[in-house]
């Protein structure tokens, strides 16, 4: 025997389960409390449907609506808010602890033009041989950074060392 299909949305019509309800006519008029059945019956001599908009309230709240069209504005609604929310990512800038000003500074551009779109950075800094035995270097320059840009960004994750690299993420204040 086969379940019956998942009913996603609003609950309408004869699965309402509620014995009375706060009806709402199709002009927004308030009907008060009525039952039900008689809700539905006045629904449909208007040719629509008793919807329920808000079934936590105490009686429930339902409305004269067509539910097809119901559902469409409310999928209609739920795909633009979808469409106009912005994904964080995080961006990588790798530096070398002893970067030159002018390398650095065009980093810097491209850290606080990623940090002003909302992304995190995550700064990279890799060292290579002899370098490693001088690690202040690279505390030293990510210190900088974080000075650098402190009006933009907050450190979200303090600098670390992970094997020969040392790392660190900013994020739009």
């Amino acid at each position: 025997m086969m379940a019956p299909p998942v009913k996603t949305g609003p609950r309408y019509n004869h699965l309402i389960q509620s014995p009375k309800v706060r009806v709402i006519d199709e002009n927004g008029e308030n009907l008060g409390v009525l039952y039900t059945r008689e809700a539905i019956e006045q629904a449909a001599e208007v040719g629509l449907d008793l919807v329920e908009v808000s079934p936590n309230a105490d009686p429930p709240v339902c409305k004269f609506l067509d539910v097809g069209k119901f559902r469409y504005e409310a999928q209609k609604k739920a795909n633009l808010a979808r469409k106009s929310q912005k994904t964080q990512e995080i961006k990588e800038i790798k530096m070398r602890p002893n970067i030159d000003d002018h390398d650095y500074d065009t980093k810097m551009r491209n850290v606080v033009k990623f940090i002003e779109e909302g992304d995190k950075v995550k700064i990279t800094l890799r060292f290579r041989g002899r370098e490693l035995s001088h690690q202040q270097l690279g505390m030293n320059l990510l210190r900088k950074v974080q000075d650098d840009v402190a009006e933009v960004a907050k450190v979200e994750a303090f600098p670390r060392m992970e094997g020969r690299q040392m790392l660190m993420v900013l994020a739009p204040k």
